[in-house]
């Protein structure tokens, strides 16, 4: 039976629109106008058009953020994916770890990452599950009303190399200088951070699970699904995807079925500042990786 975690309202989170220039250098953002809530932004999250794909001024309707996670795990490196169905969209797809980005963090939108690592990858020992700290700030413990943290052991965040064209969030530079894209298809500005992943030596049986809100009714719920982990490892070879791809329960690499598998636009491929595709099939990503 699945776990309920947390239940919360919809109406709790407010964003904003934002005013978008770019060009060949460097991206700038601002938020405009009145606090959407989640129906309102989804409301605007229709598909655009946009000429140049390197220079541009252009309103879009929300911050999306991700997470590229890399884990090293027995000598490899991994990427670590969530699964998840997108009602919005029809499908459902292999993804970063991502979320919308409130208006009150528009202006750090690292912490909406960190925050999003904290509800969405759980990692469980065999003595209770680990909380996790990026640099000297601890990450939240959403979920500790309902399951067992441990003081003892916790998993490390760092970040990784940036990407070369700076963002700016009005005229001030975005923290670990993430990659962005604007996603055509949903008029949104994305946000991707580079993070590694490391978990303690001295944690044993560990199991890593993923923990995703969905709208039923009135409210976000929040369950945990161990039959169904969610929470994927994409093995690497020098940087690239070797084809294989993991869960890992109880210490254990398990291997996962990747026929009729489709990634989400964040493995897509870009133009310039532009994505314009919804999705992206397993074995066309591959090929490209391989190119």
């Amino acid at each position: 039976m699945p776990q309920t975690l947390a239940r919360k309202p919809p109406e709790n989170f407010k964003t904003l629109a934002l005013h978008v220039e770019a060009n060949a250098h460097q991206l700038c953002y601002q938020g405009i106008g009145q606090p959407l809530n989640f129906s309102q932004m989804q409301a605007r999250r229709k598909p655009l058009a946009i000429a140049d794909s390197q220079k541009f001024t252009v309103e879009l309707a929300n911050l999306g953020v991700s997470v590229r996670l890399t884990l090293h795990l027995d000598g490899r490196d991994y990427w670590v994916v969530v699964r998840q169905q997108r009602e919005d969209r029809g499908d459902t797809v292999l993804k970063l770890i991502s979320g919308y980005v409130p208006a009150h963090e528009l202006h750090l939108p690292l912490l909406t990452a960190l925050q999003e690592v904290a509800e969405e990858c759980l990692v469980e020992s065999d003595s209770g599950w680990l909380g996790g700290r990026f640099a000297q700030t601890w990450l939240p413990t959403p979920y500790a009303d309902c399951l067992h943290y441990i003081d003892e052991l916790h998993f490390d965040l760092q970040a990784q190399v940036g990407s070369t064209h700076p963002v700016f969030s009005a005229e001030l530079p975005l923290l670990e200088r993430p990659m962005a894209y604007v996603h055509l298809p949903t008029a949104s500005l994305q946000l991707i951070y580079s993070l590694r992943l490391e978990l303690p030596s001295l944690a044993r049986d560990l199991s890593l699970f993923h923990a995703d809100e969905q709208l039923e009714g009135h409210e976000l719920i929040t369950r945990l699904e161990r039959q169904y982990p969610d929470l994927y490892l994409i093995a690497l070879h020098n940087e690239r995807a070797s084809g294989e791809l993991y869960t890992l329960q109880q210490g254990q690499l398990q291997r996962a079925s990747s026929d009729n598998l489709w990634l989400s636009e964040g493995f897509a491929e870009r133009d310039g500042w532009l994505v314009r595709d919804e999705r992206i099939s397993w074995d066309d990503w591959l090929k490209r990786q391989r190119a």
